[in-house]
């Protein structure tokens, strides 16, 4: 078994939980699919935990925290640049900082498997695009997707969880009772986001990945906690911290 969690955008208490929820399964493997950081009040932390995951892949607010955000709105880009200089503040010792900004650097686009594609974005931009459930409708793009996928795709980005299969369907959590198994038919799994989730659904959302079964979990974390911690910094818009609520 392996955990794979993404996007958990510097929310801690979602983090944490996570991590708890997995460590009780006795699942010692996990996959992480980026966007450590960006929009939330503990980049550092969440960096440090992460840090200790088997995979962990470079997500776009990663990358814009490196270097020039690119396609960010105004609220996200106040955000990436408050976080980048968590990351390079002096509170801390240069060895540790620099052991932060090492491991960011050195992330992957994409991880490979027999069978098996780890991206943050989706199969063909690894890092930036976007493939939400109403794209089954856009089936050129789907196509193009699909064609460049061996087996099982994995990904986040969108924050939105589900199961898109070969014939251009998309199934929510909900809909498949949170469990699906793989049949050797191409399928893109979005494994939803640990620390932003926006279907609805305040909980934090991961999968479990038991040999060809997906298994959705959503674990609850202590989210005001968070959200207080969001509107005690200038920098960071309050909706951030409202929005994690509603889950959108």
């Amino acid at each position: 078994m392996k955990a794979i969690i993404s996007d958990i955008h510097s929310n801690l208490e979602a983090l944490q939980a996570v991590l708890a929820d997995i460590e009780s399964q006795g699942i010692t493997e996990i996959y992480c699919l980026g966007d450590v950081v960006g929009y939330g009040p503990n980049p550092r932390e969440c960096v440090d935990l992460v840090s200790r995951c088997k995979v962990v892949l470079l997500g776009n607010h990663d990358q814009g925290a490196m270097f020039d955000p690119d396609g960010f709105n105004a609220s996200a880009e106040r955000a990436i640049f408050w976080t980048r200089s968590q990351l390079e503040s002096s509170a801390e010792s240069r060895d540790v900082r620099e052991k932060r900004w090492e491991f960011l650097s050195e992330r992957p686009r994409s991880f490979r498997e027999p069978g098996y594609l780890f991206v943050h974005g989706s199969a063909r931009n690894p890092l930036n695009e976007y493939v939400f459930p109403e794209d089954i409708y856009n089936q050129r793009k789907m196509e193009r997707i699909f064609a460049l996928v061996e087996r099982y795709c994995f990904q986040g980005h969108t924050h939105v969880p589900g199961v898109f299969t070969e014939n251009y369907q998309f199934h929510s959590p909900e809909e498949l009772g949170y469990s699906y198994h793989l049949d050797g038919r191409k399928t893109l799994c979005n494994v939803g986001s640990v620390g932003q989730p926006r279907d609805g659904n305040w909980k934090a959302c991961y999968i479990v990945l038991d040999n060809d079964t997906i298994r959705y979990r959503r674990v609850e974390y202590d989210i005001e906690t968070t959200i207080k911690k969001i509107y005690a910094i200038p920098e960071l818009e309050n909706f951030l911290g409202d929005r994690l609520r509603e889950g959108r």
